[in-house]
This record gives C-alpha cells, sequence and structure tokens, in this order.
C-alpha cells in the first residue's frame, strides 16, 4: 500500500505546485508592485464605466456605452472622448508624494478639517467592476501645485500632485464634445441637401458617389467627400440651449436649409439644420443637430453649404474607364474605318490589322489622357437635340469594351462594351461630346480629337528595325554619293564601293542606330505633298551573307521641330525620325585625314620669372 500512498503525496504536491504558480503568476512583479504602492489610485481602464464629479451642489455623471462616454447629468450630450481618457490615464499615474498614516489623524481630532478633507467640496468616483473607493479632494499643501486626498472609506491622507483636480474642477460644458458628430466620413453613403433652391441628393454607389436628385448624374468623389468633411470634421464654437424652447431667435424655427447624413445601418440619419448668423458674434451661425437635440454655433463658413448647387458636385471628368476590365477600344472614324486595340498581357496590339503589335505607351498616354480629361462645360442635361450638336452622326466614336474569349457561368464569349464617346460638332476651341449611358451633352476641349488617332498606322510600335548590330552582313549608304561596305569573313569591314581608311567607330555608330532605329512617331497612311521629293538620305542593309534579307530606310524632307519624314519597306506609312539619329545615319565613314606637322601649333612657354 506504501506505493499507492507515495501517489497520493505526489499529486498533492504537484496540485500545490501548480496552484502556487499560478497564484504568483497572477501577483505583480517587483517592479510593479512598487509602482503601484505609489500610485494614489489602482484600477483597470477598461473595466471603468462611469465616472461621477461632485463640486458643492454641482454634479456631473458621465458613462460610457458602447466605448463611447457620454453625459447624463446635469444635461445629456456626447461627452469628450478624448478628455475624459486623458483624465483615466493621469489617475493611473496619479503619484503620491507623502502619506499620512491614519493614527497621525485620529491622533489630532482637527486634522482632517485641517487638510480640508472633512467634508470636501470635490469628489471624484470611479464607476464599474474593482472600482477603487471615492476619492477626496481637499486643501492645497504647503508644497507648491501640491493637495490633499483621501478615499471615503479612509481616514489615511496623501499628498500629491493637484493634476487630478485641474482635470476634474470644469464646468459641465466644458466636458461636452465638441466635436459636432462621431461619424467619419467613410461611414456616410448617403446625403440630401435641402435648400431654398430645392432638394439634392447624393449616393455612394461602390466606390464613387452619384448624383440622384434633381438630375442622376456622376458625383465628384472629391467635392462630395470634403462637403461631407465640413460637417464631420466641425467643431461646435458654444453651446446655445436645448432644441426644446423657442427657435425663431435662432433663425431655426423654419430653418434656412438642411443637410442630412446617412450611414448604411442609419436609415433617419443625422440632420444639420442651419439658422441665422449670430448677433453677437457675425463669424458663427446657429445650427441644430437632430442626434444631439441642441442649439449650437458652428463657423459661419458652415453656411457656404447651402450654395452647393448639382454642378458644384458633378464629375466633371469625360469618362470613368475601368482599366480592370479594360480588354479592347475602338476608334470609329466615318469614312476612315474603323482601328480596334486589343489588350495582350501588358501589351497591345492593332487587331484590325491582324493583330500587329501597337505602340503600346501610346495606347496607355491615350488612356490617361482620357481619365484625366475634364469638361468645359455642361451643355445640356437632356440629349433632345442630338444633331444641333451633330451627334446624331459623330464624326469620331470611342467604344470600351471587355473581351471574353470563351462562355463561362458569368458571361458569353465575345466584346462587353461598357462606354461609348462620341463626338461631334466644333465650338470654337471645343467639341461636344456625349457618354453613351448618360442623357447629358457636354464640351471639351477641340484638341483632344488630335491625340486620338484615326489611321491605324499612326498606332504601329515605334521599332522600325530590330536587330543586332552584329547582324548587319553590309550596308549602303547614298547621301549626296553612295558608299557600300561588306563584313568579311575576317570580321573586318570593307569597302564595296568607296576608298579611304574606313573609320570604324563612326561605322559602329551608324550600325547601332540602323539596326535598332526607332520611330518618334507615326504619321500615318497619308504622306504629305513633297515629303520625299527629294531625299535626304537612303540606307540599305543585309542581315544575310547572299543578300536576300534585304532592309531599306528612306528619309525624305524636314517635317519641323527636329524631325524628318522617314519611310522603311517593310512597314506601312509614313513615321518622324529625329534629328539625332539622322545625323548618326549621315555620320563619315572615311577617316579624316591627321594634320601635318606643320599645321600642328608650336607650344610657346612663358619665361619663368625668377626671385631677384
Amino acid at each position: 500500500m506504501k506505493w499507492k500512498t507515495t501517489l497520493v503525496l505526489l499529486t498533492i504536491a504537484l496540485g500545490l505546485a501548480v496552484y502556487i504558480k499560478f497564484f504568483e503568476s497572477k501577483r505583480p512583479n517587483t517592479e510593479e508592485a512598487k509602482r503601484q504602492a505609489q500610485n494614489v489610485v489602482n484600477f483597470s481602464r477598461e473595466k471603468i464605466d462611469g465616472i461621477v464629479i461632485q463640486n458643492g451642489d454641482d454634479k456631473i455623471d458621465m458613462r460610457r456605452r458602447d466605448n463611447k462616454w457620454r453625459l447624463e447629468t446635469p444635461i445629456k450630450d456626447q461627452a469628450d472622448n478624448s478628455l475624459i481618457e486623458n483624465l483615466l490615464f493621469d489617475l493611473e499615474s496619479w503619484q503620491k508624494d507623502a502619506t499620512i498614516p491614519t493614527k497621525q489623524i485620529e491622533a489630532e481630532k482637527n486634522k482632517l478639517n485641517e487638510y480640508g478633507l472633512s467634508r470636501p467640496k470635490l469628489r471624484l468616483k470611479l464607476l464599474g467592476h474593482d472600482a477603487p473607493p471615492e476619492i477626496l479632494f481637499g486643501k492645497d499643501g504647503a508644497l507648491e501645485d501640491k493637495m490633499y486626498v483621501r478615499f471615503e472609506n479612509s481616514k489615511e491622507t496623501f499628498l500629491a500632485a493637484q493634476s487630478i483636480k485641474k482635470d476634474i474642477a470644469k464646468k459641465p460644458e466644458e466636458f461636452r464634445d465638441k466635436k459636432l458628430t462621431d461619424l467619419i466620413s467613410a461611414q456616410v453613403s448617403r446625403v440630401v441637401l435641402k435648400t431654398g433652391a430645392g432638394e439634392m441628393e447624393l449616393q455612394k454607389k461602390g466606390d464613387h458617389w452619384e448624383i440622384m436628385k434633381p438630375l442622376r448624374a456622376r458625383g465628384d468623389d472629391q467635392k462630395i467627400g470634403d462637403l461631407i468633411s465640413q460637417i464631420t470634421t466641425a467643431h461646435i464654437q458654444q453651446f446655445v440651449a436645448d432644441d426644446r424652447g423657442d427657435l425663431h431667435p435662432y433663425g431655426l424655427a423654419e430653418p434656412r436649409g438642411s443637410i442630412t447624413l446617412f450611414t448604411q445601418d442609419d436609415k433617419q440619419g443625422q440632420m444639420l439644420q442651419i439658422g441665422a448668423v449670430s448677433e453677437k458674434e457675425k463669424d458663427q451661425v446657429y445650427v441644430r443637430f437632430s442626434s444631439r437635440a441642441f442649439v449650437y454655433t458652428l463657423p459661419r463658413k458652415t453656411e457656404d453649404l447651402l450654395n452647393t448647387r448639382p454642378n458644384d458636385v458633378r464629375d466633371r471628368h469625360l469618362v470613368r474607364i475601368d482599366t480592370n476590365i479594360l480588354d479592347r477600344m475602338t476608334i470609329d472614324a466615318p469614312g476612315k474605318g474603323k482601328t480596334v486595340l486589343a489588350r495582350k498581357g501588358e501589351n497591345w496590339t492593332i487587331a484590325s490589322r491582324n493583330n500587329t503589335p501597337a505602340n503600346s505607351s501610346e495606347v496607355h498616354r491615350l488612356i490617361e489622357t482620357l481619365q484625366s480629361e475634364q469638361v468645359t462645360k455642361f451643355t445640356e442635361d437632356v440629349a433632345s437635340d442630338l444633331p444641333k450638336y451633330g451627334l446624331d452622326k459623330p464624326q469620331l466614336q470611342l467604344t470600351f469594351s471587355s473581351f471574353a474569349s470563351e462562355n463561362t457561368a458569368e458571361t458569353k464569349a465575345g466584346e462587353r462594351p461598357f462606354a461609348t464617346i462620341a463626338f461631334g460638332k466644333g465650338d470654337g476651341d471645343n467639341v461636344y461630346a456625349r457618354l453613351g449611358d448618360e442623357p447629358f451633352i457636354v464640351a471639351v476641349r477641340r484638341g483632344l480629337l488630335d491625340q486620338i488617332f484615326t489611321d491605324p498606322l499612326q498606332w504601329q510600335e515605334l521599332a522600325i528595325f530590330r536587330f543586332k548590330p552584329e547582324q548587319i552582313h553590309s550596308f549602303s549608304v547614298v547621301t549626296d554619293k553612295e558608299l557600300s561596305l561588306v563584313h568579311e569573313a575576317n570580321k573586318q569591314w570593307t569597302w564595296q564601293k568607296g576608298s579611304g581608311t574606313i573609320d570604324q567607330i563612326n561605322v559602329q555608330s551608324l550600325l547601332n542606330t540602323l539596326a535598332m532605329l526607332h520611330a518618334v512617331r507615326w504619321v500615318g497612311a497619308a504622306t504629305p505633298p513633297h515629303a520625299f521629293e527629294k531625299s535626304q538620305l537612303v540606307a540599305t542593309f543585309a542581315t544575310s551573307p547572299d543578300d536576300k534579307a534585304m532592309h531599306k530606310l528612306t528619309v525624305g524632307g524636314a517635317a519641323g521641330d527636329g524631325m524628318w519624314f522617314a519611310r522603311a519597306d517593310e512597314h506601312e506609312g509614313t513615321f518622324l525620325l529625329s534629328t539625332l539619329d539622322l545625323n548618326a545615319l549621315k555620320l563619315p565613314l572615311v577617316s579624316q585625314s591627321s594634320p601635318s606637322p606643320s599645321q600642328t601649333p608650336s607650344v610657346v612657354t612663358s619665361p619663368s620669372v625668377g626671385p631677384k
């Protein structure tokens, strides 16, 4: 039986060890214990759900609900959360400077009276689980910024800093939240603005705002956000009165207007009514806020909200393009055919020309230009007379589409247009336009049309040749004379036509330029008159030893701005070549003769000046 006794004793010992370890883990360590012993009061901030301040006959009662503090007595209103959290923080770090034990207090009967702690006017009570006893505040101590305090259930007295007294010896109004609302702009999903001019309703759909009344239109996200922020960041200047009395003195019996903010979960909304300008404070205006049931004053600029009109918050961007779903762009110019640009990974092709590579940078530039383009004028809110603006037969139409190559459960194969822009007649510096799914007619700058190429050749990639210099086997350059060179088996360049010492550096520079030649931009199929009437340069080169893979570049007349008209046999259309590239192609291939000794300038040395 001894082994059973031993087992029982071991079990008891193990259980005792676990209990001791658990108990010790819950006790503060030495440093923490010292800190707590020095504190005037110890409590858990998270467990405090009420604060009562008694200051003579005045009582201030504040309660925390849903992590928000509210005043309950003597007025019901939002409390200043930051002010209360600061009070709790100060209480947590409130230290004793000296302790007067109970025995010493009891030894001298009038000691509490001397410290002002017999019947103190100022008291602080924390409410909540494990809350400390009520704290009584007495007279100021002899030391600067110190005072006497004790707990309700103890005569032991402490000398401590006056910081807590300063935190709580306030009027009830000082604990009220001067921030008008605890809403943040991101929570607002609907806005209703009512003024003498009518009613305007704004609603957020997805990531963007829309105007719902008095017309349906895209809203300007930034401007509507700024409008909402004027309410959500507004700070009360004065607490005037509750809203149960006569509101005529404040112009709120019949307010000049109102703005109501709604969240997804709040169907009633928070309404701000705007009344008269304060007679005493001309820079303030009376307001009434429904969720707080009081009359306040706000900065007078708040009344500017009443001047907001639909066009003030309309999105002035011509079009919104969701690049995440954009797969195709169709440019349709009557009489010029259609150009279809298709996305292929990160690049673009000209789908209407057998998916030849497009100048992807130019496509991205057009998309960015259209996304940032703003209308110059909202011309008509109802597009009832399209011929008047040339929009019955637009001169240019852009269509943006997504594309699915196969049927899926969500979509069918093929193009799915999601936005169309039609451009009509010009009017001075503007041209009329209309977005397909909107009933409005707007004006945009005429110069935008010049940035939308209607010739598919203008969308070609800028690379004219894609070779390595060492792939060129032979070449000839014709300017005012013809020079031809061939790369022999010994890897040396020799003349086919020409003579003299070959300038190897210039030859290499010419080959580097020619092999990777890029256009500045494409002019298109239409060649300007006289562009190639007189050639500046004709370069031909072979990329195979048998001269079967031949390539030809012709550079014509000047195009202005330091550019030249050019064409290559393997590309359709005319492009612009930079002067820098043309100069590289015209470098002299014959080495310049070295200067003779007689031409070498002599070096003249100045006589040195020595010490006298």
